[in-house]
């Protein structure tokens, strides 16, 4: 079994507020805050000859923009492209306002743009009531679903301005920054369609979420796909990475850099495997997504926490009945239970 120790981390020390500190040739590493638990996000700077290009942008607060600015006003460059791995509020959070401040377009792939004006519109099933009525016939107590009701549209708040255009990226796609090729590998499971960039020639992977050094990727299952098998999904897209050479460096969004792709992918593995297994445990008799999870999360969740915990349990459970382990039990208007399989 692997663990921790088997990742390198040859940049143990983290950047300072608006400091870009070097982790390859052209290669920038910003953080900035969040304000959650998580309280920081990894950005990328790169070295685009008479330009820069950013990969991700950070959460929409003044703290963050501050920092943009001060960093990008010591440098005469203009942005050639702001380049986002996915829709969520921490890396997409900047986006329309970075790419007003010099003109330059926003990069992205189809499925995280229209997921990112989805959510911010509240179509097609991302509306804060569908998401609170979806953890409900999950069986999420009336406290909790109060309290996420009031608290609302929180994705507004990180993103305060989406682009209205874009440039498409796909998998398999090389986006050439600075004379260097960066092939696009896309993941599923954390989002719809989430780009990591590999670039050969450096040994270097921004891996966005799909590859966290100590924390797991969230997975979670939300009213518009009820019923996918996301973290079925999380897992085969882990796959794709595994033949990249193992000494790659490898740049998350959250913790530090490291180095050991598969000790990582293979921690991530047996870490769903030990969480499947607790689960089995406990729906020898039927058991909700809501009362699993302390299960699953045996500490006190803030508001923002429980979203995601609701959304990783019932990821889980339909993982374990796509595979025939569980399956569903009682009518569609009761409470969503599921039972493990003889």
């Amino acid at each position: 079994m692997t663990t921790l120790q088997d990742l390198q981390y040859p940049f143990p020390d983290t950047p300072g507020a608006a400091e870009v500190r070097q982790v390859a040739p052209g290669v920038g590493w910003v953080r900035m805050p969040l304000p959650f638990v998580l309280n920081h996000i990894n950005l990328w700077l790169l070295d685009d000859g008479a330009a820069l290009t950013v990969v991700d942008t950070g959460f929409g607060i003044d703290a963050v923009r501050d920092n943009w600015s001060a960093i990008l006003d010591r440098d005469p460059r203009p942005l050639s492209r702001v380049l986002v791995t996915h829709s969520h509020p921490d890396h997409l959070g900047l986006a329309a306002w970075l790419a007003k401040r010099n003109g330059a377009p926003v990069v992205m792939t189809q499925g995280e743009f229209f997921n990112g004006h989805a959510i911010w519109n509240e179509i097609a099933g991302t509306a804060v009531d569908e998401m609170v009525a979806h953890f409900a016939a999950h069986g999420l107590d009336p406290e909790r679903q109060g309290a996420l009701r009031e608290r609302g549209n929180s994705y507004r708040r990180g993103v305060p301005a989406l682009p209205k255009s874009y440039q498409r990226i796909f998998d398999g796609d090389v986006v050439r920054i600075g004379g260097r090729d960066w092939r696009v590998i896309v993941g599923f499971g954390h989002s719809p369609e989430h780009a990591s960039l590999y670039c050969e020639s450096l040994g270097v992977l921004i891996s966005g979420d799909m590859l966290l050094p100590r924390i797991s990727t969230n997975v979670s299952v939300y009213a518009l796909t009820p019923e996918d098998d996301l973290l079925g999904w999380f897992l085969e897209s882990l796959n794709r990475f595994k033949d990249l050479p193992d000494d790659t460096l490898v740049l998350p969004s959250h913790g530090h850099p490291f180095r050991g792709i598969r000790a990582r992918i293979a921690q991530l593995e047996a870490h769903h495997r030990e969480r499947c297994s607790a689960l089995l445990k406990e729906i020898e008799t039927p058991r909700s997504a809501g009362e699993l999870l302390s299960t699953l999360f045996p500490r006190e969740l803030d508001t923002h926490q429980v979203m995601f915990a609701m959304g990783e349990a019932i990821a889980h459970l339909n993982y374990l009945a796509a595979r025939g382990e569980a399956r569903r039990v009682g009518d569609r208007t009761s409470i969503i239970r599921f039972e493990k399989t003889a």
